[in-house]
């Protein structure tokens, strides 16, 4: 196992950084163009350990994948919503421990009539999948639980057969808790064209996060397709519609970005992340209003947005529509004057790891103190001491932790590989900050 060594940058410096392409947009994307009519290429893709499992499988199931790694090119030929194949013969697709692709690809797959064994990584079996298979049973999908009930792996039989297709009635309705995660929505918005009647969806649970539901809505606009929201909690998928080929631009991953903006922060610095702006629609863009009541400054330039540093006061934020920044608040909150507390996160307990847990544990390494609650937690400041940090197999631990690392001496991450599934060279970027770095086994 290799460890990373953090030796903390000097104060008042300036940066310019480029991150990769968005996972979510690039996930969104290349199943947007699968299910497109004729040949999409997209451009600005990010390569990592989820993106390659995503296109691996869309190559196991059949489509015409073309990929130019190195000048960040894909090519998908789709087939106007229709799944290659006859639907008869059994096929293999590895989700591994990608969330996007194993619920955007499960429904495809179940709302497609195919038949399918659908494996995962250990990791992704004990993820949450039950609200979204539940959904697409009710749609008629028919599985086939291996091991655990509602859980990978799973076979997908096909689709019951009631006289008229469930997909064809005239106006199919389902009812989807979100309460878990947003993407079981995504994954029926984005796979809801393949219901050639239309597609309804009622949101039953209590949660309001839907800054990537805006993102798979407005991506769906730009591939051809809409969405109509009639009321908070429900949406429909017009009926006839096909999403069209063509070119398309990932933007920059503003989740990545912002672990760059956290360092400005700590380091009272300026950072530049190249080509990130305000009108983007990912939600971790709000994580910079955060940084801003903490007392940092920010100016949008024409080729990208500017964080400047300051001393940190403590704030109380409700991070549930952008709670993938929640560990990088956490990791920099022992550096503010005053208490942080951060609620409405309780969902992130079933990603990667459960990261509240993991928070408190790994911030306690370094003689943080902070409270535990279910949907979120306290982080009192103090005086961080060495530590080595547990990563969990969760890239965002290493990445967030990291930043800790750029302030406080003597932080060592462990398992810094893990940041392949988003960010493979995320560590390599840190260096050329002129960050003193001993990567060993």
């Amino acid at each position: 196992m290799k460890s990373f060594t953090c030796i903390p940058l000097k104060k008042n410096q300036r940066y310019e950084v480029t991150v990769p392409g968005s996972k979510s947009i690039t996930n969104r994307a290349l199943l947007l163009g699968a299910l497109g009519k004729g040949k999409t290429v997209l451009k600005g893709v990010l390569f990592s350990d989820d993106s390659r499992v995503f296109m691996q499988a869309l190559k196991e199931i059949g489509f015409y994948v073309d990929i130019e790694e190195e000048e960040k090119i894909v090519t998908i030929e789709g087939m106007g919503g229709e799944i290659p194949g006859d639907g008869t013969l059994e096929r293999r697709v590895y989700v591994g421990s990608a969330g996007t692709a194993a619920r955007f690809l499960t429904a495809m797959l179940a709302l497609s009539g195919g038949r399918f064994l659908v494996e995962s990584s250990e990791q992704m079996k004990a993820r949450p999948m039950k609200p979204l298979l539940l959904a697409l049973e009710e749609l008629g999908a028919e599985f086939e639980y291996l091991e655990e009930s509602y859980a990978f792996p799973f076979r997908i039989l096909g689709r019951r057969s009631q006289g008229k297709s469930v997909l064809e009635e005239n106006s199919p309705r389902v009812d989807l808790n979100i309460d878990q995660s947003s993407q079981f929505l995504s994954a029926l918005l984005l796979s809801g064209v393949m219901c050639s009647g239309g597609l309804t969806i009622r949101l039953t649970g209590t949660r309001s996060a839907k800054a990537y539901v805006n993102i798979s809505m407005r991506m769906m606009e730009e591939f051809g397709c809409e969405v109509e929201q009639m009321g908070e909690d429900t949406y429909r998928v017009l009926p006839e519609q096909q999403y069209q080929a063509g070119e398309y631009q990932v933007e920059p991953d503003v989740s990545a970005a912002c672990y760059f903006y956290a360092i400005a922060a700590v380091t009272e610095s300026e950072v530049k992340v190249k080509h990130v702006h305000s009108n983007t629609t990912q939600g971790d863009i709000r994580f910079l209003e955060v940084l801003q009541r903490m007392g940092c400054q920010q100016r949008e330039e024409e080729d990208g947005i500017v964080v400047a540093g300051a001393p940190l006061k403590g704030v109380h934020v409700d991070m549930g529509d952008f709670s993938d920044q929640t560990m990088t608040l956490a990791a920099i909150a022992p550096f503010a004057e005053g208490d942080t507390v951060i609620d409405g996160v309780g969902h992130i307990r079933g990603q990667e790891s459960d990261r509240i847990r993991g928070i408190v544990t790994e911030l306690g390494r370094m003689g943080i103190q902070c409270e535990e609650r279910q949907d979120g937690l306290t982080v009192h400041p103090g005086e961080v001491r060495p530590a080595v940090v547990q990563t969990y197999e969760d890239h965002r631990m290493a990445m967030a932790f990291a930043v800790t690392g750029c302030r406080a001496g003597g932080i060592v991450i462990e398992d810094p590989g893990c940041c392949r599934k988003t960010f493979e060279n995320y560590f390599e970027v840190l260096t050329s900050l002129d960050l003193t770095t001993n990567i060993k086994e």
